[in-house]
């Protein structure tokens, strides 16, 4: 391999115009590449951070209520006018137990159980419809980091404290240290002081929700010791609808994951993924014919030299890696300074760009980009160096 490296260098450096100008196009590529995949995979990781800040990755629920309908006797037609069954406020089944197996399931990280449900919250004339929650704070915030999103006062429930969002306080003029009635219906009400004011960023909650003690909660919505949802976080976000299908099969309970309920999101995700891809095989695509048109002229311009290299006993399969190594050094070669490039936008769009969200540099990023231009490369060289192999050793140097 030492002669064609020899040969392929030299060929390259004597056409040095031809060789700067397809390393700057193999550069441009490979930094489009770098730039584009990198800039997609830090939007994807924002918007799936902002959505899953608010919400768990699995939920857990009781079984819906269905209808039962006794069989017909044999011989009989029976006509049956159906209507849904209303989906009262109810606990899940002997929870404790089921919190319990959560907790030792391969893959998941945190659980949680809440009780929530609807209640009115009362503050002088004003009255709005809000959402109770009761929570186990220190395994809630396993789930959702709620302490991150405080504005105002401290983060407590119990002993008659609760936490409102900021949509909900400016609604009804709450302050910290306000009291605010609670009616969940059937005369259970309830005054809680205002401890702290969260804001999530998503204006239904921030409207609504009202963060208590669980059991004060239980209490209110006449749910003692129950709890209405588990909500689980686990390792793998992708794999969460997996999750959701095992913890369904062992337990029998609902069980959802955040791709279930965002599904529009994941389609908006897959699309930009494939977006990716696509920008990824067209830019390799170019970078490959900009190669192979730069190495068919190099055959044309040394058809002499080769039919002289030939002559001199340069075999066929020596000649077709000179062009396939010269294609390896380009591809290599541009995509190092493509790679460059492109890990320079990221730094100066994380520096000096508008600030919307990080762009993280995937470790893998960059190699896996120049190794995709450089078996591009290769493959490009593949035509241009069969045609050099085969050339007759007479015939090119009298025509060269």
């Amino acid at each position: 391999m030492w002669i064609e490296t020899t040969i392929a260098l030299r060929f390259l450096r004597h056409g040095m115009a031809q060789t700067l100008l397809i390393l700057f196009g193999i550069a441009v590529g490979v930094a489009v590449i770098v730039f584009v995949t990198a800039l997609i995979a830090g939007l994807q990781d924002n918007i799936i951070e902002r959505t899953l800040g608010t919400q768990a990755h699995v939920r857990v629920e009781a079984p819906r209520e269905v209808n039962r309908i006794a069989s017909a006797p044999a011989g009989a037609l029976q006509l049956v006018l159906e209507n849904p069954r209303p989906q009262a406020l109810r606990p899940i089944d002997n929870w404790l137990r089921v919190r319990d197996v959560l907790d030792g399931l391969p893959g998941i990280t945190a659980v949680s159980p809440v009780v929530s449900g609807p209640a009115f919250g009362r503050r002088g004339d004003a009255v709005e419809s809000v959402a109770l929650v009761g929570v186990d704070m220190p395994r809630y915030l396993r789930v959702i980091p709620l302490d991150d999103s405080m504005v105002e006062g401290r983060l407590e429930v119990g002993s008659g404290n609760a936490v409102v969002g900021r949509k909900l306080a400016d609604d009804l003029g709450l302050r910290l240290g306000g009291k605010l009635r609670l009616d969940a219906g059937d005369g259970r009400e309830a005054i809680v002081n205002i401890a702290g004011i969260f804001e999530l960023g998503v204006r239904e909650l921030d409207a609504r929700y009202v963060y208590l003690d669980l059991k004060q909660a239980q209490s209110l919505l006449a749910l003692p010791g129950g709890v209405t949802v588990i909500d689980v976080t686990v390792e793998d976000l992708f794999g969460a609808d997996r999750i959701a299908a095992r913890v369904h099969g062992l337990t029998g309970l609902q069980a959802e994951s955040w791709m279930e309920t965002n599904a529009q999101l994941m389609n908006a995700l897959t699309s930009q993924s494939m977006s990716t891809r696509m920008i990824s095989f067209f830019v390799a695509v170019s970078v490959a014919l900009g190669i192979a048109s730069v190495l068919a002229v190099s055959v044309a311009q040394r058809t002499r030299e080769i039919g002289i290299l030939r002559a001199m006993g340069t075999r066929r399969r020596q000649m077709l890696r000179v062009f396939l190594v010269q294609g390896a050094v380009l591809g290599l070669a541009g995509s190092a300074v493509g790679g460059l490039a492109g890990w320079g936008l990221v730094a100066a769009f994380n520096t000096f760009g508008p600030g919307l969200f990080f762009i993280p540099m995937p470790a893998a990023l960059v190699p896996a980009a120049m190794a995709l231009a450089t078996v591009a490369g290769v493959g490009a060289a593949l035509v241009p160096a069969s045609r050099a192999s085969r050339l007759d050793p007479v015939e090119a140097i009298r025509y060269g």
